[in-house]
């Protein structure tokens, strides 16, 4: 395996701190910088949120996620899990060794509350601050994010069944990460990992096969030997995981630990680690159960109005996370072309990619308004039934939208950076092949836009709540005024709306972003995105923005400083 130094030489680093070409013409990485001050757009957005634009938790992880997190990310991506099947006497231990660098990282984010800030300060700002160090994390090293996601999201559902949320809490949301595998009473700190889908059913759960029988309850809940499969076993490491599995009375959720209560090892089984595209440094897996011993969570038969909930919190991560993996690579095209030189002057000040650089720079601010706006209505829900109806529908517009823009704008940025941005060496390279996963992961597109159909079909006062969301914007801008009326008009006369279901997401998501830029951003970002978006041109190329705007005003905005 490949050693790399990715320190900055002193001469070069003093150019891209004046923002001057490098005497080789070879830019300096954007390394050793705060990823939060930085930023103006995620300053001026966490303000609008209600947070203080100086937070001290959010500056603080900003200045390790754009120095220690940027270098052992490559760490810990560099040296991807092991598996460990079975231990020198042949017994089963299901054990994934990881890199030191991964640890580091793993511990980092639960010292600041990556995993709980939610739960343990049930305020609206601690959500949005945990939202936005979610957002610093990812796109340095997203896959650690995985298990703390999961770990953050599993608490709603622990809390079907109290007598279990009180005995599995206290250590689940400690700022102790605890990489030992033994049993979870003898831990510091705790993950829990996911296991839904199987091999002959993905999305589709209920066809899973995978079998509950009772055995009776104890103090610590109701018990159950499971027997089975997941197809994908997500961070095989964590201490316990949330399955589903046909009960007696149906579908249903369960907490199953990787030690039964009596400190022996439960009978799950690995097979082997998926072979991933992206997300090197996180284990997935395939696994077997027999007679594994789990908890319910729950009624049986409510399996998936139960994990749902987990589903909810980790489809907002995978926004949030899309969002950053796209500001990242937008911040690493500009911190490239304006010291890299070509036909006489910096790739910054060529016409055309300045088109391109400001296109990706709006596309990028329109994705974390979205997130952040989506995460507000997740703070918000419990106190207010219109936020609960926009948080019901923004979260699949949000998720669909924004994981599968990022893509194509990261697969722009690297060409922004030529050949150097298809090298595993360079950041752009890692977060090109992590730019899928968010898509496919918590439901597919697909899956997202027959969520929204749903959502319509059974809470029509969700629409309500988006039209309402954006009034404001609407009465001040007559293009989306336009765009809006000609949404709600193909909603009542489309004669398949399962058909038309992207198209419907993806109108939505740009009506919810242009309203967002309409009354929180600066009017050069709000022109711009109004008079690239919202003329029908969903498919359309990075680097087509029309004549007229204030590119120097975009640029300028999006540029790390």
């Amino acid at each position: 395996m490949r050693t790399l130094s990715r320190a900055p030489d002193t001469e070069l680093q003093s150019a891209h701190t004046q923002n001057l070409p490098a005497p080789d013409n070879q830019p300096t990485a954007l390394s050793g910088y705060n990823a939060y001050t930085s930023d103006l757009a995620l300053c001026e957005a966490a303000v609008w949120a209600g947070l203080d634009a100086a937070d001290s938790r959010l500056t603080a992880y900003g200045a390790i996620a754009g120095s220690e997190l940027y270098a052992l990310g490559f760490a810990a991506n560099d040296h991807p899990p092991e598996p460990v099947f079975f231990d020198p006497q042949g017994r089963r231990t299901n054990t994934v060794d990881f890199h030191p660098a991964y640890h580091r990282i793993m511990s980092l984010a639960k010292e600041h509350g990556l995993h709980s800030l939610t739960w343990t300060t049930p305020t609206a700002e601690a959500r949005l601050v945990r939202s936005l160090l979610f957002y610093l994390h990812y796109p340095f090293e997203s896959g650690t994010l995985c298990p703390l996601t999961m770990t953050h999201a599993a608490i709603p559902a622990l809390r079907e069944t109290p007598a279990v949320a009180a005995i599995w809490e206290p250590a689940i949301l400690a700022p102790a990460y605890d990489p030992a595998d033994r049993p979870a009473q003898d831990k510091r700190g705790l993950t829990i990992g996911m296991g839904m889908t199987e091999k002959q059913g993905g999305s589709d759960v209920r066809a899973n096969t995978t079998r509950a029988v009772p055995l009776g309850s104890d103090a610590s809940g109701e018990a159950y030997a499971i027997n089975g499969h997941k197809w994908f076993f997500s961070a095989p490491m964590s201490d316990a995981f949330l399955v589903l599995a046909q009960a007696p009375g149906g579908l249903t959720c369960f907490l199953l630990p990787r030690w039964r209560p009596d400190g022996t090892r439960n009978t799950l089984a690995l097979q082997r680690l998926k072979n991933k595209l992206g997300d090197h440094s996180n284990a997935s897996s395939e696994v077997e159960f027999h007679d594994a011993w789990a908890l319910r969570l729950g009624s049986e038969g409510r399996g998936v109005a139960t994990i749902i909930q987990m589903v909810a919190e980790t489809r907002l991560d995978c926004l949030l996370g899309s969002a950053a993996l796209m500001r990242q690579a937008v911040s690493q095209a500009l911190n490239h072309c304006r010291q890299r030189m070509a036909f006489g002057k910096t790739l910054l000040e060529q016409p055309l990619m300045r088109n391109v650089l400001a296109d990706l720079a709006l596309e990028a601010e329109a994705a974390l308004w979205l997130a952040l706006r989506v995460a507000r209505a997740f703070a918000a829900a419990q106190q207010s039934e219109s936020e609960a109806l926009l948080k019901r529908l923004a979260t699949p517009i949000g998720k669909y939208w924004v994981c599968k823009r990022a893509v194509p704008l990261v697969n722009e940025a690297q060409e922004c950076l030529g050949g150097d941005g298809y090298v595993e060496d360079f950041l752009l390279a890692r977060l090109y092949r992590q730019a899928p996963l968010n898509g496919l992961w918590e439901g597919s597109g697909n899956i997202q836009c027959l969520d929204i159909l749903r959502a319509l079909h059974k809470t029509p006062a969700a629409l309500d709540a988006l039209l309402t969301e954006c009034a404001t914007a609407r009465e001040a801008e007559p293009r989306l005024d336009r765009h809006l009326h000609a949404l709600v008009q193909d909603l009542k006369t489309a004669p398949d709306q399962e058909y038309a279901a992207r198209r419907t997401a993806g109108r939505m998501a740009i009506a919810l972003q242009a309203s967002l830029l309409i009354q929180a951003a600066p009017s050069a970002v709000a022109e711009a995105f109004v008079a690239s978006r919202l003329d029908g041109a969903d498919g359309r190329a990075f680097g087509t923005l029309p004549d007229g705007l204030r590119i120097a005003e975009l640029l300028e905005r999006a540029m790390p400083r």
